[in-house]
């Protein structure tokens, strides 16, 4: 759907599961320094986690929120620009193990009109395949500049 036809109720969401691999769960901790067990160890977590597995950081499920965004919306480059303007009542429901599949679904709840351009207001969250409660929920806003 192009960013010009959305409207308040509006609900995105990606065609396609995307999976967490153990790689980019490895890449996002050296990128942050987050090198807890439970994200890089799979043998302690089989023993002692009680997923399992090793899980996603939950900002790397945050992190991977505009890829997916992008998936769901054609925006015209050289007329328009997306800024991630930030979240507001982010909360991790569920953690991702590795080899997880996830799907992100945004809901269009408001646009406000900046000096810049149109503020979007985006009810989100992160669906796993085959778990009842998602990964997290918040609010996502994206600043569209024309």
């Amino acid at each position: 759907m192009k960013i010009d036809q959305l409207t308040i109720g509006v609900r995105l969401e990606n065609e396609q599961f995307f999976t967490v691999t153990q790689e980019q769960i490895n890449q996002f901790a050296e990128a942050t320094g987050d090198h807890q067990w439970i994200h890089l160890d799979a043998e302690r977590c089989a023993q002692f986690s009680p997923y399992k597995s090793t899980i996603a950081h939950g900002f790397l499920t945050v992190s991977l929120m505009p890829k997916m965004f992008a998936e769901c919306l054609e925006i015209d480059e050289s007329k328009t620009t997306m800024i991630n303007y930030g979240m507001d009542q982010l909360r991790f429901i569920e953690a991702v193990r590795v080899n997880d599949e996830i799907k992100y679904s945004f809901t269009l709840e408001n646009i406000e009109k900046k000096p810049h351009g149109d503020l979007y207001k985006f009810n989100g969250q992160v669906l796993i395949k085959g778990r009842e409660k998602p990964a997290l929920i918040g609010v996502f806003l994206s600043l569209i500049l024309r």
